[in-house]
């Protein structure tokens, strides 16, 4: 059975057993409310536990690779850009729309005490004291730590993260036997946290079942409300970056057909939404993009591996939306400083997110820890992430594919997406750049 059906089912029969038990029930003698808090949390656990190894071995990996392709330069310059700009509109759209809707936020009251929050409001308030509205300084020096161990382990990741990027950055430029296996002990350690992730996520069915069954116990039904809320609000903004943002850029700067683009990406956009895997979905994202679109082998081999890796527009937005959200739901009126610190860790985390279905959870979780939320928040929304997940995994993939658009019209690719989807199929010889 699909992972996603798995956790359907746990949803419908945690909800059932919230609703049919109270907080005395006991089987065999044991608390059940007690034996659902203690699996949701060794899920939460698990998922925090991953957040260091996984996010670190993911960077340094992706900027390792990162110049691994034969043209460097304006390419490669034009493919950053591109994807650091997508990523920051998409982390804008979240930040201007929950701030707007505020779906954290019902009856002027917030939903906190409706989802059974892991801790008090006042507990929450007193660990964000100290990133009020003049801590911009503190944002800037947690960039670089004097101890980047320390700085793990306390939580400041965002040290960690730019440690990283330059780690990977410099390894990539060095040269001889022992630099070669270095990279390959770093590449090998990254596939082995991707596995372990992908062994915590199997067991999301469960975590999901015990984490709803608690909060339906402890609240009744009150937390569907909330939660259908979120839901939707994250669809909204998912929608509005995909469907306006980015039709607009490939107007404007491509000068193309965004409909005609989004007919030629349908393949590998219902293969993304249904895997929920961004580098499942990559080699039907290049034939797409080749033999559908109409950009060219040389373009399309650099900007779409890249973009698999290190952009994650829906994946930054839904970090930066779910985490807005918690925040609301414990009453808080996050400062301009945190709201920025949550803008620039959603933007740099989803660089290292790996490609695999609900890895953005372990980036929630840093997110959380580096705003000062706590991390056992992020069950409020295991609810929903599965649908969401295969939702953003496709504005993932669609943003890669506007980028390989618009780069190859920039480089003078003038055969992109002029011919229908048909005659383009039959027509496809790798052409050279013109101009």
């Amino acid at each position: 059975m699909r992972l996603h059906n798995q956790i359907f089912i746990a949803m419908i029969l945690g909800a059932l057993i919230g609703a049919i038990t109270s907080a005395d029930t006991r089987i065999l003698g044991l608390p059940l409310l007690a034996v659902h808090d203690t699996l949701g949390s060794l899920f939460v656990n698990a998922l925090k536990m991953v957040v260091v190894p996984l996010i670190t071995s993911a960077l340094i990996s992706a900027m390792i690779n990162i110049s691994a392709g034969k043209d460097l330069g304006r390419l490669g310059l034009k493919t950053m850009a591109w994807y650091v700009g997508t990523t920051t509109l998409a982390v804008l759209t979240a930040l201007l729309l929950f701030n707007l809707l505020k779906p954290g936020v019902l009856n002027n009251e917030p939903v906190g005490e409706r989802l059974g929050l892991a801790a008090e409001t006042s507990e929450v308030v007193a660990g964000m004291a100290e990133r009020g509205a003049g801590d911009f300084a503190g944002i800037i020096l947690q960039i670089f730590p004097p101890n980047i161990i320390q700085a793990g382990a306390e939580g400041q990741l965002l040290g960690l993260i730019v440690f990283s990027m330059l780690f990977g950055m410099f390894l990539r430029k060095q040269e001889g036997p022992a630099a070669q296996t270095l990279k390959d002990v770093v590449v090998g350690f990254y596939n082995t946290m991707e596995a372990i992730t992908l062994f915590i996520i199997r067991f999301a069915p469960l975590g999901v079942y015990a984490l709803i069954a608690k909060t339906v116990t402890l609240t009744g039904y009150d937390a569907i409300e909330p939660l259908a809320w979120f839901f939707f609000s994250v669809l909204l903004a998912l929608f509005v970056h995909a469907f306006v943002v980015l039709p607009i850029l490939i107007r404007l700067m491509a000068q193309r057909s965004p409909g005609r683009h989004i007919q030629a990406m349908t393949p590998a956009l219902l293969t993304a939404f249904s895997s929920a895997s961004s580098s499942a979905t990559l080699p039907l994202t290049i034939e797409c993009v080749e033999k559908r679109s109409g950009v060219s082998n040389r373009t399309a081999s650099f900007v779409l591996p890249l973009g698999a890796t290190v952009n994650m527009d829906g994946t930054a937005l839904y970090e930066c939306a779910a985490v807005l959200f918690i925040a609301q739901a414990y009453g808080l009126d996050l400062s301009l400083a945190s709201q920025s610190l949550i803008v620039i860790t959603a933007i740099l985390t989803s660089i290292g997110v790996a490609g695999i279905p609900s890895a953005s959870l372990v980036a929630i979780t840093l997110i959380l820890t580096t705003v000062g939320l706590p991390a056992e928040a992020i069950g409020l929304i295991l609810a929903t992430d599965r649908v969401l997940d295969m939702a953003r995994t496709a504005v993932n993939i669609w943003g890669d594919s506007v980028g390989a658009v618009i780069i190859g019209r920039s480089e003078g690719e003038d055969q992109i997406l002029t011919l229908p989807v048909a005659e383009m199929e039959q027509q496809h010889p790798d052409r050279a750049m013109r101009g």
